[in-house]
């Protein structure tokens, strides 16, 4: 009887140290849920990992987990600045590139139009030295008779500024040598006194050197240096060659 009364003794004790075990063990149940549910003067954050029993059993508190997602966001801001960076450097390059370019048109157009104008001025020069050139090729000829002689020493007066017609040097010309330009005074006063007149319009050999027109001949008997010789002269003391009408 005794025997019995003990063994039911000790199942009420073991019962009973199992309940309160139980009791403890869902005690510290409510505690942790509501050390999760309620935030603590301590700054204890509410997201992340529920807390283990362990953690609520020993009162530690839980740490920030929100860091995880900030760090993301940082790592991120700073991808995107690092991209921003990149594209301004391209864009940068993109534009150089552009000037470099433009530099580039610009110098070669440069270079152009200088090469143009440089060969338009040769070109213009080249034309002017043919035009020189071609002058001489077309020089006045004149025929070797009394009309040739004539015209040739107009044109000469002409540039000397010595007055005279085609029409006054040649009525002069007939009477005083009939064109012959040989022809020569051995009787008149000049002749007597030594120096006869001589040539196409028998001028004396003083009046010739002092009248020679020059870039003519200095023989008194050339045609064209007798001609342009007396109608300097006749200029001189008359106004014109075409104003005279007998011996001068």
């Amino acid at each position: 009887m005794p025997k019995n009364i003990l063994g039911r003794a000790h199942s009420r004790n073991l019962t009973k140290q199992h309940k309160i075990a139980i009791a403890g063990v869902a005690a510290l149940g409510a505690v942790a849920i509501a050390a999760s549910a309620v935030p603590s003067n301590a700054g204890t954050v509410t997201t992340g990992a529920p807390a283990t029993t362990a953690q609520v059993a020993t009162g530690t508190a839980l740490k920030n987990v929100h860091g995880t997602v900030t760090d993301q966001l940082a790592t991120q801001t700073v991808k995107l600045d690092t991209f921003a960076a990149q594209k301004k450097a391209a864009d940068a390059a993109v534009a150089k590139k552009a000037a470099d370019a433009a530099a580039k048109k610009a110098a070669v157009q440069a270079a152009a139009k200088k090469a143009a104008l440089a060969h338009a001025v040769q070109a213009a020069a080249s034309r002017s030295t043919q035009r020189v050139e071609i002058q001489p090729v077309a020089a006045k000829t004149y025929t070797n008779n009394l009309d040739g002689w004539i015209r040739q020493a107009l044109d000469i007066m002409k540039t000397k500024g010595i007055p005279g017609s085609y029409h006054g040097l040649h009525k002069n010309i007939m009477r005083e040598s009939s064109g012959n330009p040989m022809a020569i005074n051995n009787w008149d006063i000049n002749a007597i006194n030594g120096i006869p007149s001589k040539g196409l319009l028998q001028v004396i050999p003083p009046t010739f050197n002092a009248y020679h027109v020059a870039g003519t001949s200095w023989n008194i008997y050339d045609p064209v240096a007798n001609i342009t010789a007396a109608a300097n002269y006749a200029a001189d003391k008359y106004g014109s060659i075409d104003n005279v009408n007998s011996a001068y």
